[in-house]
């Protein structure tokens, strides 16, 4: 039997799937992904 996903589960997963999609577009355009490390905001290119 499948367990049951709560609320908090589905929101995990949804966001984990919308940064899957970013990702992706990104590295397809080749544009840089901007992401906060160390207190800064950064720019990343997804190879």
């Amino acid at each position: 039997m499948k367990k049951k996903l709560t609320l908090n589960d589905k929101a995990i997963l949804a966001f984990r799937k919308a940064v899957r999609r970013v990702r992706e577009k990104h590295r397809k355009s080749g544009r840089p992904m901007a992401i906060w490390k160390d207190g800064r905001i950064q720019k990343i290119y997804i190879k």
